[in-house]
């Protein structure tokens, strides 16, 4: 798109809008308003209306100003903010409102000739179609606009905003018979028929929309940051009152019955109001139907320029602009698409789905100013702010709204844009950016979180269990099972930080290949489904880097309670290595799991067996826990959790009682039937009797005491012939409850 010179001000903004504001409905349907509901039921629409529309006004206001706009007015805003994905989505949905309002506006502009429809019909019989004047109209405005372009467009709306005040001011000082007997006052206005409420704010409720318009003009304004906000912002404020004072005059100046059934009655209270209000109807909507003609190109070139369509060719064509810097291509585009409705002459149905984009759009704009309010990012700066409660009001506004209005037409809309989004996103899947704008905000929430969460265990006395792990290896690349072990304690029950540890002493190199190492890690393990928070750290031993991390903050809020070391039987160093630095995690007050690997892989499909012994008065809670969280996984669900319980003869029974009744009241899934209290027998150790029975099993869990490691060191940990051992040291006894 080439370089263009952008010589608007704040003038065209404020004229777009109030043009588009005070358009169609405000001569056609306001007086039909306020016959059904009576003065204070149109001044409720008009109050809950702006619910939306004057946060949106300041919505849009505060992000003009936070960044330069560019061409596309609220689809540059949104896809900025969104990213291009889910901008091209609204941003298509926003254009085509735009293209076919523009046929809306000029089939509005025919209501204007009624009289001349009349004339016709009654002295020479002829039932001419409304397409005798729209289609013209529409070949007028089009040639106007692909001749003369913004400029002349603008030049024209100063005349007829110009014509529309003066109509306006005709209606405000005439009178009739009815105002002149009546004695209407605020105090005597009626509410009535408030059933009908929604069904009066669906015809109302366009009326409004009209206050983005001008931000549409982005393009072509020399300072945006100026123009957007105070133009838009007092074009919201004035059609409001107008609106307000409109309602009030129709109150006082005709019946019921007169404000039901005259269409023009607006005509029979001004003064030469059959001339006035005529002209000022057809003012208001060709100004309505000229700002949408020259907003609409402009979306659909900046989305053509963002590359939003799936053929360059395509984006090309509607991107570019001709020798006066007018997106002439986009705007043909946009009248070919606005004659096709003009000939089908209703659009009643199509105006309901226009207002249902709309709505997505001003709620996106609401939602975007809200999430940048929650998210408190220094590089939010903008010159003017609104307050994050406005902005929140009108996105739950705009959505409450869309389904009041009509709840399967903003089912359509909404499936509508849902289409339009997988769409683009399947040609366009490298396009992310749906976290641009919710990054800062999970930050800012996770913060007050870890706060909140911080305060409350120091106040509580109740202290739950669960696992909140730490894993470090140097093993990475080459060993994913203490990786597999942690995501399955991470998946619904616990939280798991997982480190990998890289031996030297910090600095530049050091840090960027660190960088590069976790990147890769985060890319292997997104090919799963993970649920553990990976890092990595540069210490120059491995006793300093365990010295660093349990002293790291959970990644939950949640005190870090847990270290997961991996192991492998041909990996004598490792193992050393653990045994050395047992102390000084148990010196932290966590628990310890060791998982020893070897040849054969962790299978899933096979059952978790738990191994118990006399010496595990400790350990034995933790490992039922743990098989139980292990099982609760999706890798697990086609097994089985069996538990083993060694016991002197004497106390078998007793043994086998309280394990019983142990799972029984912890509601845990494991079935009597897999209990197994086995006979100590002398001479003959658990790692024979776990080798005997659970050589095939996928994973066995057992437990080890810190006073056994002193003496018998490495020897606590060879011999098993599994496919894998986890070894359990708990440092309290958990409770099962």
């Amino acid at each position: 798109m080439s370089d263009k010179i952008k010589s608007f001000g704040t003038a065209p903004v404020f004229f777009t809008a109030i043009s588009t504001i005070l358009g169609a409905i405000l001569f056609l349907r306001f007086g039909f308003g306020v016959g059904t509901l009576g003065f204070w039921g149109v001044i409720l629409i008009i109050l809950v209306g702006h619910l939306v529309t004057i946060p949106t006004a300041l919505a849009i206001s505060e992000l003009a100003t936070n960044k330069r706009v560019e061409g596309g007015g609220e689809y540059f805003i949104i896809s900025r903010s969104f990213g291009l994905n889910i901008g091209a989505t609204i941003g298509i949905a926003l254009y085509l409102s735009q293209a076919i309002s523009v046929a809306f506006y000029v089939i509005a502009f025919t209501e204007s000739f009624e009289q001349l429809f009349n004339i016709a019909k009654y002295n020479w019989g002829l039932d001419l179609p409304r397409q005798v004047v729209s289609l013209p109209a529409m070949a007028i405005l089009a040639a106007l606009i692909l001749t003369k372009g913004a400029n002349m467009g603008v030049k024209t709306l100063y005349v007829i905003v110009g014509i529309l005040a003066v109509s306006l001011g005709m209606f405000f000082i005439g009178t009739t018979d009815y105002a002149e007997n009546a004695t209407f006052s605020l105090a005597s206005a009626d509410l009535r028929n408030m059933d009908q409420f929604f069904f009066i704010f669906a015809i109302i409720f366009p009326a409004f929309t009209g206050m983005t318009a001008g931000v549409g003009l982005s393009g072509d304004l020399k300072n945006p940051a100026k123009a957007i906000p105070i133009g838009t912002t007092v074009a919201t404020v004035v059609g409001m009152i107008v609106y307000v004072f409109v309602s009030w005059k129709l109150a006082a100046s005709a019946s019921e019955a007169d404000l039901l059934n005259r269409q023009l009655i607006m005509g029979d209270i001004a003064i030469a109001g059959n001339i006035v209000v005529p002209i000022g109807l057809a003012a208001s909507t060709i100004s309505s139907a000229i700002g949408s003609i020259l907003v609409a190109p402009r979306t659909l070139q900046a989305l053509a320029v963002d590359a939003s369509f799936p053929s360059r060719k395509i984006n090309l064509f509607l991107g570019a602009n001709d020798q006066k810097g007018e997106p002439q291509k986009a705007t043909i585009i946009t009248i070919v698409i606005a004659f096709v409705f003009v000939a089908l002459g209703n659009v009643n149905v199509v105006a309901r789905i226009i207002s249902m984009f709309f709505m997505v759009t001003y709620g996106s704009l609401c939602l975007i100013s809200f999430l940048n309010h929650f998210g408190s990012s220094p590089s939010y700066r903008p010159s003017f702010r609104s307050r994050w409660y406005f902005s929140l009001i009108g996105f739950i506004t705009a959505l409450y709204v869309m389904f009041k209005i009509d709840t399967v037409y903003a089912l359509v809309a909404l499936m509508a844009i849902a289409i339009i989004y997988l769409v683009v996103d399947y040609y366009h899947k490298d396009r992310k950016g749906l976290e641009i704008i919710f990054t800062n905000s999970i930050f800012q929430l996770n913060r007050s979180m870890q706060v909140f969460l911080q305060k409350a265990r120091k106040r509580s006395s109740f202290k739950e269990w669960r696992p909140s792990s730490i894993c470090i290896t140097d093993r990475s690349f080459d060993r994913k099972h203490a990786f597999r072990l942690q995501n399955w304690l991470a998946y619904k029950y616990g939280f798991g930080t997982y480190i990998h540890f890289m031996e030297g002493y910090f600095s530049k190199a050091a840090n960027m290949e660190a960088r590069k190492n976790l990147e890769s890690l985060i890319s292997q393990f997104d090919r799963i489904e993970s649920h553990v928070y990976v890092d990595t750290i540069i210490s120059p031993s491995f006793t300093s880097a365990i010295a660093q991390a349990i002293q790291l903050p959970g990644i939950a809020g949640m005190e870090n309670n847990m270290l997961i070391f991996d192991s492998d039987v041909e990996d004598s160093v490792s193992l050393e290595r653990i045994i050395d630095n047992y102390a000084l995690v148990n010196a932290g007050g966590f628990d310890v799991l060791i998982l020893r690997t070897g040849k054969r892989k962790i299978d899933t499909k096979s059952d978790i067996h738990v191994w118990l012994q006399r010496t595990d008065e400790h350990n034995a809670n933790l490992m039922i826990l743990l098989g139980f969280i292990i099982g609760a996984h999706p890798d697990w669900k086609k097994t089985n959790i069996k538990i083993f319980e060694v016991a002197t003869p004497e106390n078998i029974e007793k043994s086998k009682v309280e394990l019983q009744e142990l799972i029984t009241k912890g509601r845990l899934p494991i079935t009597l039937k897999n209990i197994e209290i086995l006979e100590e027998k002398p001479g003959v150790g658990i790692r024979e009797m776990i080798n005997e029975r659970s050589v095939d099993a996928g994973l066995v869990i057992t437990g080890f005491r810190g006073d056994h490691l002193k003496h018998d060191g490495r020897k606590i940990f060879e011999g098993f012939e599994s496919n894998a051992v986890l070894f359990v040291n708990s440092h309290d006894e958990k409770a099962i409850e």
